[in-house]
């Protein structure tokens, strides 16, 4: 299942995101985390010391080599350079799993306390003035379009600040999507941004109430937000010792705070993964894409890239027939 992590900046969106990769692992589950912010601060959030990641290619230094892997043999793409974020894939493309072997991984992930961590890259002194994140972001929608993923396997997404992911077709790319939300009106106002914007469609959203501190916090949530607000969590005195340099395993977060990651988790256990409304809309986006600047960019008509019988899903795994 495909999880994402919104809100405005500050709202702590990071720090859960890292909460829900850490506690599902202890589950026993398959975790891919993947840090998608402009601040790169998932790494941290998860317990990782500075610089033991060095090793890892972030994806957004990676991003050619990841187009010409996931291209594979599909006669509709004639090289990489004319692969686009918003490209689906097709039948000869490679197709990802979350726990094979394959060269994006052996390049781009980390283990760490049982989480498999990649990252998009923070943004560069030589981008500023000539490139925007969303080239770097860009790896990830690529990634999620080709991927597939079991029911009982997880990838979260720590997504960019406010609506910025709404420049692109990312934010139809998960199954469900947490939206953080602060008692504060501003924190509210990002959240009614993202529920216009993700109304039509069919984002299946649930809001979390962040850093209530007590009944009146409680009550000003329920009141802006109302029947869309799934749970709250409690001021938290492990997430603070994690935000001040001292991860603590997670076995040690409040009862409280923990009986809320497992609703999210049985939230999301009820969640139905619609791979047809999955590749419908990837195609939607990559023709908007294409429309709007990817044709005059790489010179090609980019919708002949859509392969127009395939539906990615657990079926296209499966051999063909002889």
């Amino acid at each position: 299942m495909k999880i994402a992590f919104v809100g405005k900046g500050g709202a702590g969106k990071t720090t859960l995101a890292a909460l829900v990769s850490s506690y599902f692992a202890s589950q026993g589950r398959t975790v891919l985390a993947v840090d998608a912010d402009i601040n790169q601060n998932l790494a941290a959030a998860l317990g990782v010391p500075s610089g033991e990641g060095a090793e890892v290619l972030p994806l957004g230094e990676y991003l050619t080599e990841i187009k010409e892997y996931l291209r594979g043999d599909n006669h509709r793409i004639a090289s990489a350079a004319e692969m686009v974020k918003t490209t689906p894939p097709g039948r000869g493309s490679r197709l990802l799993r979350i726990t094979e072997q394959n060269p994006i991984w052996e390049r781009c992930l980390r283990g760490w306390g049982g989480v498999r961590l990649a990252v998009t890259g923070g943004f560069a002194e030589s981008d500023l003035g000539v490139a925007c994140y969303h080239s770097k972001v860009g790896a990830v929608e690529l990634i999620l379009n080709h991927l597939v993923d079991a029911p009982d396997e997880y990838v979260v997404v720590d997504m960019t600040a406010g609506a910025d992911a709404f420049a692109s077709g990312l934010f139809t790319r998960f199954d469900r999507t947490f939206v953080v939300c602060e008692p504060t009106m501003r924190s509210v106002g990002v959240y009614r941004q993202y529920l216009d914007y993700a109304r039509e469609y069919d984002v299946a959203l649930s809001v979390l109430g962040n850093k209530v501190g007590d009944a009146a916090d409680r009550a000003f949530l329920e009141e802006e937000i109302g029947a869309d607000l799934f749970a709250c969590l409690g001021m938290s005195a492990h997430v603070r010792a994690a935000e001040q340099g001292c991860s603590r395993p997670i076995e040690d977060l409040e009862p409280f705070n923990v009986a809320v990651l497992q609703r999210m988790r049985e939230e999301v256990e009820c969640t139905v993964q619609d791979w047809e409304r999955f590749t419908r809309q990837a195609v939607q986006f990559h023709l908007r894409n294409a429309e709007a600047w990817a044709n005059a960019a790489t010179g090609r008509d980019l919708a002949a890239q859509i392969d127009p019988d395939f539906v990615l899903g657990p079926a296209t795994l499966a051999p063909s027939p002889t």
